[in-house]
């Protein structure tokens, strides 16, 4: 997982055309964008804006995806992501790939790895990082909205 400030997307994948339309994309939005799908390269490379209530880690949902790797940012309010390596994660729901993901059991023993997203701050998720969003940032739920940009794992390489 990479977790930074927007300004500074150019310190990584220099070279990848893919990266740089990304953060283009991203650049452009607003709390005012609307919400749904856009194809960026096609089926390699769509972003999804949307909004949700954040929740309580008890219902929080750990997932991890094969095909794509995750840019996440929030464009109103706050979530925390909850981290995990993926290797070792007892499988809840086996992979499906026409969804590109897998669900886990989330762990008992230690706690994740947690970064907070608001406006202004991204995540990149690897395959290897299994992640439950959609997490509570403070002491109650709060309606947010969040844009994350799915990447075939190729197009960064």
């Amino acid at each position: 997982m990479i977790f930074d400030a927007i300004e500074h997307h150019g310190r990584y994948f220099k070279h990848a055309d893919a990266w740089r339309e990304a953060f283009a994309f991203l650049a452009a939005l607003t709390p005012e964008t609307a919400e749904g799908e856009t194809p960026l390269m096609g089926e390699r490379m769509f972003a999804r804006v949307q909004r949700y209530e954040t929740r309580a880690p008890e219902q929080g949902v750990l997932e991890a995806h094969r095909r794509y790797l995750d840019i996440q940012t929030v464009l109103v309010g706050a979530e925390a992501i909850d981290w995990y390596p993926q290797s070792g994660l007892a499988v809840k729901t086996p992979y499906d790939a026409a969804n590109d993901v897998e669900f886990y059991r989330r762990p008992a023993d230690g706690p994740p790895a947690r970064v907070e997203l608001t406006p202004g701050r991204w995540a990149l998720l690897h395959p290897s990082d299994a992640h439950m969003p959609q997490m509570i940032v403070g002491a109650a739920a709060q309606m947010i909205k969040k844009a994350v940009v799915k990447i075939e794992v190729g197009l960064l390489e």
